[in-house]
């Protein structure tokens, strides 16, 4: 799938030139926290790249791997207590 999408305050954050708290990174995905939390514990998850992701809308077959690696790091994150996160988190899917 080509990405033809334009650059997003996303791609500043994954390029350095936006900086960010990172709390989470390997090859596929990126977590750092939110600049304007909403909650105590506050974190965004995003894929390092979008091969055409930009909305959930957009998802196909193709997304299958990334967007189960974003859900498994989503359980990961929430189950660390040192990020604010108790008993449990509340996990919101953005489009």
């Amino acid at each position: 799938l080509r990405d033809v999408a334009p650059g997003t305050i996303f791609d500043k954050i994954l390029s350095g030139d936006i900086p960010a708290s990172i709390v989470k990174e390997d090859e596929h995905i990126f977590a750092f926290k939110d600049i304007n939390p909403a909650a105590p514990a506050h974190i965004l998850i995003i894929p390092k790249d979008r091969n055409g992701l930009t909305n959930l809308r957009e998802a196909t077959e193709e997304h299958v791997d990334i967007l189960g690696r974003l859900m498994v790091a989503a359980g990961e994150i929430a189950r660390d207590e040192s990020l604010g996160f108790g008993d449990g988190a509340r996990i919101v899917i953005n489009d």
